[in-house]
């Protein structure tokens, strides 16, 4: 896994993420200890870590004073990302996390998604268009998703479940398409307004309602289900 700190678009969104990252605890969850070791040492993570480690076990230890970001590889050294991903999401619901996997199934991407995870990179991906690490970051942060196209392919719906897909859209007005489907390319609530052309305070109205109504617990689940249920392609 190499990401590449030093390279022109990391320099240039540099600024932006560290004003996001202000104030906000990290933690760095790597199977990759030089990797680790250099992210935890850049100026990107240093102020506000909580923790840089190689288990699943240390990463909970340390997430007990409930991390805003954290950072996770799907292969650790002892344990399994996704897995604390998982329970991360489930103790610490508001707790952000950005998943790097290596494997690239529509098991281990639904697997990712379905743990809760914000953001879900495939390492082969990084430094291109479609793993842009510093504006997975920066979306997350801001309260969207980042699932960027390789991700969407991986885990785009099976046939079987066309009928059940659509059974869940029908429930939603066509406003509320247009929202999910912004909530699924993972745009923010400031960004939903401007796309749309209505107030923040009418997205949050929109975006409880499809929560409501899909029955999810939050909109990173209600993305989840667009992706995995073929929404998108139906909206």
């Amino acid at each position: 896994m190499d990401i590449d700190l030093h390279s022109a678009p990391v320099q240039q969104a540099l600024p932006a993420v560290r004003e996001l990252l202000k104030g906000r605890s990290k933690l760095l969850c790597f199977g990759d200890r030089l990797l680790l070791a250099a992210l935890a040492l850049g100026q990107i993570f240093q102020d506000g870590l909580m923790g840089a480690c190689t288990s699943e076990q240390e990463a909970l230890a340390h997430a007990a004073q409930a991390p805003d970001l954290v950072l996770v590889t799907e292969d650790l050294e002892q344990g399994y990302g996704i897995s604390l991903v998982r329970e991360l999401r489930q103790r610490w619901p508001q707790c952000i996390c950005l998943l790097f996997l290596r494997r690239e199934t529509q098991e281990v991407v639904r697997e990712a998604l379905d743990a809760g995870a914000q953001g879900v990179i495939f390492v082969s991906s990084l430094g291109s268009g479609e793993g842009d690490f510093m504006k997975a970051i920066a979306r997350t942060l801001e309260g969207g998703t980042y699932f960027p196209g390789p991700v969407r392919d991986a885990a785009a719906f099976h046939p079987d479940d066309e009928a059940e897909g659509l059974e869940a859209l029908d429930q939603l007005s066509s406003r509320e398409q247009e929202v999910l489907q912004a909530l699924s390319e993972g745009y923010c609530n400031r960004e939903i307004a401007q796309r749309l052309f209505i107030s923040q305070e009418t997205v949050k109205t929109h975006v409880s309602t499809v929560i409501s109504k899909l029955g999810v617990r939050d909109r990173t689940q209600a993305a989840v289900m667009a992706l995995r249920m073929g929404l998108l392609s139906a909206v």
